[in-house]
């Protein structure tokens, strides 16, 4: 079975899918898809049961679930069409169109679309990829599962967690367990300090929550359920925590298996895994944009939604014929202290997303120098980071121009 065409099919109904489906059709675009493999759609505040959500978009203080519903509410009056418990299995990327394959309640179903916005977002890591040691019992979970457990099936999977990460979301995993009467017995980082800005760590102090910094969990014990686990200092000294579950926070990666599968060019290098765009978020491919946490983990759903909305204008752009032909004048590169840069390329002069993003590698002081290949300095702000922090660098200083751009740490 072969569906009309559409206009645009985007793929994700997060904050960013459906900012840029309500955007298309405030636009003029006429058939608009949102593809969603859940039941429902409105992304990860879904499963987060406790503001702050909405406050930008939507003028008063949400709930993850209440937003999620605001969203999803917005897209459908806006006259985008919404496809729920459909997966995309297969996206090829052709000269006119892009096909997708899809499996859907009706069956195996093919859409085509003139352009495509990638806005898979993202996920934490897991334990096998943490390459943490140990047994196998049950109650080792990441914070999107324990969010899915306590606010889609009220279940308490545990009552005394340990929490691995102190990202933002290691916060909300703390607001999570307290909804199910569960109290964490500890915070672990490997790191010397907290990723979130530390100031947010009075709350779990106050709740008797010790955060433990400098301390790498190594060893998950217990049976049938978890038992106790084993952590190790900078010098090597080990000791027990008992506890009878786990939550893996943080360490997010981009949903980028449809990129790969598209041949899309990827953001290896930095570890964020998403696909490389431009200033107006396109891909490789002329016709497959992309948005949102797929594109550097991870970022708020307040940023999301704006980032969806604004890339959501730039297809309705370049659907009529007011973006110009895809062009990669200037390559951003992430230099010496530097985790990633999105975008990747800069096109033509300047326009599209008025800045550039990056974050540090490591806690720098100093400043941050963009060099052209030849080693010229173009661009110098004065810059104090810690990893995980949001920096932001004004785009036209550097547009223009051909050849890369590196982007430095001095200190």
């Amino acid at each position: 079975m072969i569906d009309p065409r559409y206009d645009v099919a985007i793929i994700g109904g997060g904050p960013s899918g459906l900012a840029a489906a309500a955007e298309l059709k405030a636009r003029g675009i006429s058939r608009v898809v949102v593809i969603e493999r859940e039941a429902e759609t409105g992304g990860v505040p879904r499963h987060c049961g406790h503001p702050p959500f909405g406050i930008r978009e939507f003028g008063r203080l949400l709930t993850g679930p209440a937003y999620a519903r605001r969203l999803s509410a917005m897209a459908l009056r806006s006259g985008a069409e919404i496809r729920t418990r459909t997966a995309v299995t297969a996206i090829k990327p052709g000269s006119e169109d892009v096909t997708l394959h899809c499996t859907a309640p009706e069956g195996v179903i093919t859409l085509t679309a003139g352009r495509v916005l990638l806005a898979t977002g993202t996920r934490e890591s897991p334990r096998s990829v943490r390459f943490t040691a140990g047994e196998r019992p049950l109650g080792v979970i990441n914070t999107g599962a324990l969010q899915a457990y306590a606010y889609l099936e009220h279940l308490a999977p545990f009552r005394r967690p340990v929490i691995v990460g102190t990202e933002l979301v290691a916060l909300s995993a703390i607001l999570t367990c307290r909804s199910l009467d569960a109290q964490p017995v500890a915070m672990i980082e490997e790191g010397p300090r907290p990723v979130a800005p530390s100031g947010l760590f009075l709350y779990p102090r106050l709740l008797g929550i010790p955060v433990m910094t400098g301390t790498k969990l190594v060893d998950i014990a217990g049976s049938s359920r978890v038992d106790h686990v084993v952590v190790e200092d900078p010098d090597g000294h080990r000791r027990e925590i008992e506890c009878d579950g786990v939550i893996f926070s943080g360490r997010f990666v981009g949903e980028a298996h449809l990129a790969r599968m598209a041949g899309l060019d990827l953001d290896t290098g930095t570890g964020t895994g998403g696909p490389e765009v431009d200033q107006f978020g396109r891909t490789s491919h002329r016709a497959i944009f992309a948005a949102g946490n797929l594109l550097r983990p991870v970022e708020t759903a307040g940023w999301s939604f704006r980032e969806g909305r604004k890339i959501g204008g730039f297809i309705a752009d370049d659907l009529a014929g007011r973006l110009g032909e895809t062009g990669r004048e200037r390559r951003l590169i992430a230099g010496d202290g530097i985790r990633y840069v999105m975008p990747q390329w800069l096109a033509g002069g300047a326009g599209g997303m008025s800045q550039i993003q990056l974050r540090v590698s490591r806690p720098v002081g100093g400043h941050l120098v963009a060099e052209d290949a030849g080693g010229r300095e173009i661009y110098r702000q004065k810059l104090s980071a810690l990893p995980e922090r949001r920096v932001l660098v004004p785009q036209p200083p550097l547009a223009g121009g051909t050849g890369r751009i590196t982007l430095r740490i001095v200190e």
